[in-house]
């Protein structure tokens, strides 16, 4: 498209009511739009319908979301804890103990590990992330199997 052309489409544009126009000529196009003199160009975006709540009980605040969940209450039905230092799930994925069916676990009860130490893996999203111990010490209880999937905070190694 020529600039005479172009000039043409402006002109047009000015004298008639249109805010905008696109012409396309073989696999060329010209797209022109006007703003008001001195206006800047907005987008005004509706505000989201707010559906009412529900009454909810009220959340303390600095709780974990399983203490949220539960009122603080310990779970019903799930196994006691060993005393010692809990490390929990960080996400939502599968449990796996080692880094291959036919490799050994990374860590079995009775075991001293390091703080940084890998205890388990999980997997998110196709991603294996490691679950390292955040003291030293014993590793008392092991609370899920390989391959079982877990849910954020649940308790999955017990070090003392």
């Amino acid at each position: 498209m020529d600039l005479r052309k172009i000039k043409k489409l402006i002109d047009l544009l000015e004298e008639s009511n249109l805010a905008e126009i696109e012409i396309k000529e073989g696999e060329e196009s010209v797209r022109l739009a006007r703003t008001p003199s001195g206006a800047t160009p907005v987008a005004y975006a509706a505000p989201a319908p707010v559906a009412p709540m529900a009454a909810a009980a009220p959340v303390m605040p600095m709780q974990s979301p399983v203490d949220a969940a539960t009122g603080g209450r310990p779970l019903e039905g799930g196994p006691a804890l060993p005393d010692g230092h809990v490390v929990r799930a960080p996400m939502v994925g599968t449990f796996y103990a080692s880094p291959a069916p036919d490799k050994p676990a990374f860590v079995t009860v009775g075991q001293a590990v390091k703080a940084g130490e890998t205890l388990g893996i999980i997997e998110a999203m196709k991603m294996f992330n490691p679950i390292e111990a955040d003291v030293a010490g014993t590793v008392l209880a092991i609370q899920c199997e390989s391959g079982q999937p877990v849910e954020f905070d649940q308790p999955l190694f017990v070090i003392g």
